[in-house]
């Protein structure tokens, strides 16, 4: 099966990490192009330095490279904002080329690997998919394996990372991660209503990624087949993302009409609340180890892009 080619906008560390990962591991890609806008960036020193064809004049310049006419993916790795102005290029450029969002602005449809991967590329009009966030693709999974069990009325996350780990693109994005997340949790997770909340950690030696989930459910739901999902669902995330794990056994805690919880924004509610508690360590493939929230989102969209281009081979194949 013909491999298809890529494109890397972004030569921070989420674009660098992405770039050796699809060199090291891809089964049905290979790097075209890594893409940034600062000349003396490390990104594309190592992109130079790997054989790689490497540009510092963004998305303009990618668009008059000659690789650019054998591109069949770009992962974008900058910014929401950026993103906006990256899109409207490439699709002038080559209308049906297909975009993976690494940043939360969400032009295309959310796409969480273990929960919706199929359903979202089984569209032929989708050639952006945006992966969320990082503590979307950490906490979603584990909302939806509730929901799949459960009805979940309310569903709130925290996502605790290293301040080392949040380099400029993260910090411009922090309300479009909220935002972004809280989305992703009712829209991908199945939540009725969903709330999300960062933090940047400053503690020394960095900690790894931690991310709290709870969601609420009614007092019917079964325990057991909660905790059978939520165990089933993150086995499948540690298989695209070794260092994701539960830290411990999945919590309940329920409430009724003599006890009710008071949810923030919602008021005082009964039901079962359940509590999954989660690390995310890296693969440190090219990020350190503690930066598990952004090996998680380069994995993800490296899954999605090697689907994307298992499909693609497939449709090949059938049509020769």
């Amino acid at each position: 099966m013909a491999k298809l080619k890529a494109a890397v906008i972004g030569s921070g560390n989420i674009g660098t990490d992405l770039m050796i990962k699809i060199l090291r591991n891809a089964e049905h890609l290979e790097m075209g192009a890594m893409v940034g806008i600062d000349p003396e960036s490390d990104g594309l020193a190592r992109a130079r330095r790997l054989s790689v064809e490497a540009c510092d004049s963004g998305v303009d310049g990618l668009v008059k490279m000659p690789v650019f006419d054998d591109i069949d993916v770009v992962f974008d790795a900058t910014s929401a904002r950026a993103h906006l102005h990256n899109e409207a290029v490439l699709r002038e450029a080559k209308p049906d080329i297909q975009v993976v969002d690494l940043t939360p602005a969400a032009i295309g449809p959310y796409c969480v690997p273990v929960v919706n991967l199929e359903q979202t590329l089984a569209d032929p009009a989708v050639n952006n998919v945006n992966m969320v966030t990082c503590g979307g693709q950490a906490t979603i999974p584990m909302v939806a394996a509730v929901a799949s069990v459960a009805e979940v009325s309310y569903a709130e996350i925290v996502a605790s990372i290293s301040s080392r780990s949040a380099g400029p693109g993260t910090r411009a994005n922090i309300d479009e991660f909220t935002e972004t997340t809280r989305q992703g949790l009712e829209v991908v997770g199945g939540a009725k209503r969903g709330k999300a909340i960062i933090i940047l950690n400053p503690a020394e030696p960095p900690l790894l990624m931690r991310d709290t989930v709870y969601t609420l459910s009614p007092s019917s739901a079964d325990e057991a087949r909660i905790e059978s999902a939520v165990n089933a669902m993150a086995e499948r995330v540690s298989s695209y993302v070794p260092g994701y794990r539960l830290k411990q056994q999945v919590q309940f805690e329920r409430f009724d009409e003599g006890r009710p919880l008071n949810v923030p924004g919602v008021g005082w509610v009964t039901g079962l609340k359940t509590s999954v508690f989660l690390e995310v360590e890296g693969a440190a493939h090219y990020l350190p180890a503690y930066a598990g929230n952004l090996d998680i989102m380069t994995s993800a969209a490296l899954a999605t892009a090697e689907r994307l281009a298992r499909n693609a081979g497939e449709r090949t194949g059938a049509t020769a």
